[in-house]
């Protein structure tokens, strides 16, 4: 069985965990525990692309909160 990963044709949705991280999923497999299903399904392009504009910050949310960050923009 190829992986399907690198098969064109599995279809994938998006994933996002507690920590604000996102993951593409093949959708024919179970959710992993501590994920949730997040934004398009599709081929890999279209969530890779989907993923690519939403997740503009990739610091954990753990340590956004560790270091204060509202998620405003910086204070001068």
């Amino acid at each position: 069985m190829p992986n399907p990963f690198d098969d064109p044709a599995t279809e994938f949705c998006v994933l996002r965990n507690a920590e604000g991280q996102y993951s593409l999923w093949p959708t024919f497999r179970a959710v992993p525990a501590g994920w949730t299903q997040e934004g398009p399904v599709g081929t890999r392009e279209v969530c890779s692309r989907w993923v690519d504009e939403h997740w503009t910050d990739m610091t954990p949310a753990s340590l956004r909160t560790a270091q204060g960050d509202s998620g405003g923009a910086p204070s001068a």
